[in-house]
């Protein structure tokens, strides 16, 4: 028995050492060799701590560190690292550089970022950041990370509402992408909501990524493959649209991370174009990162795309473009031949690793014992804490949107005797997390948090899977009839729309319109329908429909959805989250997803709110709520502006123009104006209410070449019922109101404007 206990303890003091044993790093304080080498030395810049320790490194250590998981270098006390974690929406384990099989079982679980960008909350964004960020590095305390540079955020332009990884992005809208990319990388880095905190040294809390670099939006559609897809861009769209947002999260976020897509675009695979990450990224935007590779965009290079004559062409052409780091091994078999041909030489490999080790020196894994240093007292304590989770419940109450409501059928009455809750969404607990997510802390599905309210409630599944090819129309006619409401949780889950997956049909999948009709027609009163799923769906059936009396959109709600659904529904919550994209008719299906343009032009409607010229089922910017908001201006200032600028141009329609690229930074930023608008919340409850500014021309989609209107401005505010506010606005002249020429060119044309909050209108003048 004694030897038994004495086994035991010395089974749980092992297990303590290995739980208490500080996170991968160098230099450690305690080895007496770290005195000699300056990478170890925190009086040092980054920059020539780097360099130091590149120079210590043979050839073939130099070339093992390319690749997304780095072997260490034990000579040197240097450990493994890998590049690839992911944090989309949450700490997960998609990627190989997180695990959940220690003391941290599992991930505070935000909604999907679609959800969470209808908010339209730009300081929310940056908290659920804050949160992910210190989750990391909780993770990383633990000894559970190999790594702390994170894949996200995803800031492609949701462009067509087929692509299956649109679910991972904020929207169809550059200028509120571009918002959303600050607010993540400030938050996750560890930086302060407005950009102020100094990120220095040992100062960045986890590592940003911008991603997918550039006009990525397609995955798998009609045998077409992300692969080998050629996006064929025009300048004018590549600078108004698919550029901006990385523009921002560089500039403004301070991101240390990039990473280039798998496509080409105009020809040229975007990890091997000098002009997006050298000129552009690194020169024009003062990029100061790493930048890596999609994962095997390095192969595909030369395996799949036929760009490369060779592997080793593959090789030199990505180092020399400015990419550093391969997620993926390509880099690793081929570097060393490709040395040998001499395609490359060793400085554009030291000139890779630079940046690599700029970047981990900065995340403070290079100044010892990570866990004596800032950030140092996260422990997983951190990870799932009641303040996070209660983050994540309020994140999908701001998002959730309130598509129709006719009669006010919502919220329901509290006191209903009975309920029927029926869909293959409603038990789904997997589902609410949308993908790219870890473990949550727990989940509860719409149908526990609904029986919450009432007990009784009953549920049917309805189909067999979302797939909905079997559908028991019968049993839920039957339920559906002999109760006081029924709720409809329908959708779409990743089955339908992924990463490798895109649709190829807008309306919902196999009998699941049947099944929504047809409870609709036998239920006492009209239903409840709600929508879990990323991408927009056709849903005018139900739009149509006086028997379908609301529909909510769900997104994928995350690890707390469930709860904030029923809340919604039951009226403890008053909805205010809008629409971040466009939802369509089926009928957009005929336009081909391969067409990038984003204009419209004959025989093409366009795309996105700014263009798409066609029928909608719901508009960029659409939601209800359970309060009605009014909206005034208060004039301007002066009803006239004046852009001075001493090189006044005339386009082609008579336009006097300014170019922006010609105007000093100091006169933009004089040709600004503030603008002011009173809201008031008419209705019975309170509630939080995001203000959407728009802009347009007075000749604003009249020809294809400029936007219908345009985002300016948001802001989220709360009211309560009778309160009202005035909000101010900033309206940048070079900024909000420019437009790309043919040429690629920002300019800001004369003419009359017209500022727009719901239905009210403020006009003025511009002249150049």
């Amino acid at each position: 028995m004694s030897k038994l206990v004495h086994l035991l303890l010395l089974l749980l003091f092992i297990f303590q050492a290995v739980d208490s044993a500080p996170p991968p790093h160098a230099c450690d304080p305690s080895n007496p060799t770290t005195k000699l080498y300056q990478f170890c030395r925190t009086d040092l810049r980054i920059r020539n701590r780097a360099h130091d320790l590149v120079s210590r490194l043979t050839i073939d250590e130099k070339i093992s560190q390319l690749v997304n998981t780095a072997p260490g270098i034990p000579r040197l006390g240097v450990p493994a690292y890998e590049w690839w974690s992911e944090a989309l929406h949450g700490v997960a384990n998609v990627g190989p550089g997180i695990r959940f099989n220690g003391t941290v079982r599992a991930a505070t679980s935000f909604p999907q970022v679609i959800l969470t960008a209808a908010s339209f909350d730009s300081y929310e964004w940056f908290r659920i950041a804050q949160v992910i960020g210190k989750e990391a590095r909780g993770v990383y305390n633990a000894g559970q990370a190999n790594g702390m540079t994170f894949w996200a955020p995803n800031i492609n332009i949701f462009r067509d509402p087929r692509w299956g990884r649109g679910q991972e992005t904020p929207g169809e809208d550059p200028m509120m992408t571009g918002s959303y990319a600050v607010a993540y990388v400030r938050g996750l880095q560890g930086d302060s909501f407005d950009g102020r905190k100094v990120l220095s040294g040992a100062h960045l809390q986890a590592s940003a990524c911008c991603k997918h670099f550039t006009a990525y939006d397609l995955d798998r559609w009609k045998g077409i493959t992300r692969y080998v897809f050629n996006a064929q861009v025009s300048l004018a769209d590549l600078a108004e649209t698919y550029q901006p947002p990385f523009k921002k999260c560089v500039e403004e976020g301070r991101a240390s991370g990039i990473m280039c897509a798998y496509n080409r675009v105009n020809g040229i695979p975007s990890c091997a174009d000098p002009n997006l990450l050298t000129h552009t990224a690194r020169g024009l935007w003062r990029f100061r990162g790493y930048i890596t590779s999609d994962c095997d965009a390095v192969s595909i290079i030369y395996d799949a795309q036929g760009y490369a004559k060779s592997p080793e062409d593959a090789v030199a052409g990505v180092l020399k473009a400015g990419m550093d780091v391969n997620c993926g091994s390509y880099l690793q078999k081929h570097t060393k031949s490709a040395l040998q041909q001499k395609k490359v030489s060793e400085s554009d490999i030291d000139r890779a690793l630079l940046n690599l080790f700029s970047v981990r020196i900065r995340l403070g894994l290079f100044n010892g014992d990570p866990t004596k240093l800032p950030y140092g007292n996260i422990s997983p304590k951190d990870v799932c804490s009641p303040a996070h989770e209660a983050l994540a419940l309020d994140a999908a109450r701001n998002g959730i949107v309130l598509l129709k409501n006719n009669l006010k059928l919502l919220p329901l009455s509290k006191s209903s005797s009975s309920l029927a809750v029926i869909g293959p969404n409603a038990n789904a607990a997997r589902t609410l997390l949308g993908n790219y997510a870890g473990p949550p802390c727990k989940t509860v599905t719409p149908l526990d948090a609904l029986r919450g309210y009432v007990k009784n409630a009953v549920y049917h599944q309805g189909c067999d899977a979302v797939v909905c090819s079997n559908a028991d129309i019968n049993q839920a006619v039957a339920i559906a009839r002999n109760a006081d409401h029924v709720v409809l949780i329908m959708g779409l889950d990743q089955t339908q729309e992924k990463e490798d997956l895109d649709r190829v049909s807008l309306t919902l999948p196999g009998k699941q319109q049947d099944l929504i009709t047809s409870a609709a027609n036998a239920a006492k009163k009209p239903v409840v329908l709600v929508l879990i799923c990323g991408g927009p769906v056709d849903v005018s059936f139900a739009t149509n429909n006086d028997k379908i009396g609301s529909i909510i959109w769900a997104g994928y709600p995350g690890e707390a959805g469930g709860i904030a659904l029923a809340e919604i529904i039951f009226g403890d919550h008053n909805p205010g989250g809008r629409l971040p994209v466009t939802w369509y008719p089926q009928s957009f299906v005929n336009v081909k997803m391969t067409d990038m343009r984003m204009r419209s032009a004959t025989g093409y409607p366009g795309r996105t709110y700014k263009f798409y010229k066609g029928p909608k089922v719901f508009e960029f910017g659409h939601g209800l709520s359970y309060s009605k908001y009014s909206y005034r201006f208060k004039n301007l200032p002066e009803t006239k502006l004046y852009l001075n600028q001493s090189k006044a141009l005339l386009n082609s329609d008579s336009v006097r123009y300014a170019l922006v690229s010609e105007m000093e930074k100091e006169a933009c930023n004089v040709a600004k104006t503030k603008v002011t608008v009173t809201v008031e919340n008419q209705g019975e409850m309170a509630g939080k209410h995001p203000v959407l500014m728009f802009a347009r021309h007075e000749r604003g989609g009249e020809d294809g070449k400029r936007a219908e209107k345009q985002l300016v401005g948001f802001k989220s505010i709360v009211l309560s019922n009778g309160e009202k506010t005035e909000i101010e606005f900033e309206i940048g002249l070079c900024e909000h109101l420019s437009r790309a020429n043919e040429v690629g060119v920002m300019v800001v044309e004369e003419g009359k404007y017209f500022l727009t909050v719901g239905d009210s209108e403020l006009p003025f003048t511009l002249y150049v």
